[in-house]
């Protein structure tokens, strides 16, 4: 069954292209170790919510913009395998994030429907 894993960020907007470039990175060695499809979405109309919503979530400043990521896993066995794998891999570099890693949100899903 396949494996969703989500990502939501804020980053600078002075980061953008440090983003750009960071998702070339992540993307080549998620495909190398496995994912079948990678997105990396910069945010063009992301409101800010009354309770909640993506800004609030990441706590946006008026500086940054929230980017909305996602790969697609055959399975979670081959997710863990590669996230260990990415981790460990010399490009992993400390600037691969350009955000605060702190305020990013993240999650794992498993494919139920699709259209």
């Amino acid at each position: 069954m396949a494996y969703v894993q989500g990502y939501v960020a804020a980053v600078p907007n002075a980061n953008r292209k440090a983003f750009e470039d960071s998702s070339e990175i992540m993307i080549a060695m998620m495909k190398e170790y496995g994912a079948l499809e990678c997105v990396d979405c910069w945010g063009v109309d992301v409101p800010d919510g009354k309770i909640t919503s993506f800004p609030r979530a990441v706590n946006k400043q008026d500086d940054e913009t929230v980017t909305f990521s996602w790969a697609i896993w055959p399975d979670k066995a081959t997710c863990d395998a590669a996230m260990e794998k990415i981790m460990s891999d010399p490009r992993m570099t400390p600037d691969v994030m350009p955000f605060d890693g702190e305020r990013m949100i993240f999650g794992s899903f498993e494919k139920i429907g699709e259209g």
